[in-house]
């Protein structure tokens, strides 16, 4: 039986020299990648104790519905500006060049209630933060963050001091 990690399309140079891309589309590909890749997270929101999962746009829907549903819990996307038909909140953040704005429907959680958020990548953890940022904001708990894949190299789970953070891989590189 393969390793979740078998799974992972490890891709040189991309986008830039010195960079390994990690691909999961490799993992969405093959029907025993994808349930090792929920399964994993879904182990990791175990033993929480919490009532809604929360995923960005795009690949935390694709891990975090699955989740969820097992789960028998909600499930809120967080999606880029613009993208949601209802009264949103939104929170800017920093990317590698640049910024960006990601939205939650400002009636998405209530006060109290006590969230997971689900993802495929941390990178340098500029995301998540945000998301964090839109959680409180609506008066919710984040009680722990889940991730597919862990690029230790970026420090992201350094901007996430002070939350439960778990990755089912980790690669030490960028």
């Amino acid at each position: 039986m393969k390793k979740l990690e078998d799974y992972v399309r490890s891709i040189p140079d991309f986008p830039e020299k010195g960079i390994i891309f990690r691909d999961i589309t490799s993992v969405l590909q093959d029907a025993q990648g994808l349930q090792l890749a929920v399964d994993g997270i879904q182990k990791i929101c175990e033993g929480a104790d919490f009532d809604v999962v929360v995923g960005a746009e795009s690949r935390g829907f694709i891990f975090g519905v699955p989740v969820a549903y097992n789960m028998h819990k909600a499930f809120v996307p967080v999606r880029k500006k613009g993208k949601l038909p209802c009264e949103t909140i939104s929170e800017e953040y920093e990317l590698e060049y640049g910024t960006a704005v990601i939205e939650m429907h400002k009636d998405a959680l209530r006060p109290g209630q006590r969230v997971v958020i689900v993802d495929d990548l941390i990178a340098t953890g500029g995301t998540t933060k945000a998301i964090i940022k839109l959680v409180e904001e609506l008066g919710a708990k984040v009680v722990r963050i889940a991730f597919l894949i862990e690029l230790e190299g970026l420090k992201g789970r350094e901007q996430l001091s002070g939350y439960d953070v778990d990755a089912v891989i980790r690669y030490p590189g960028k």
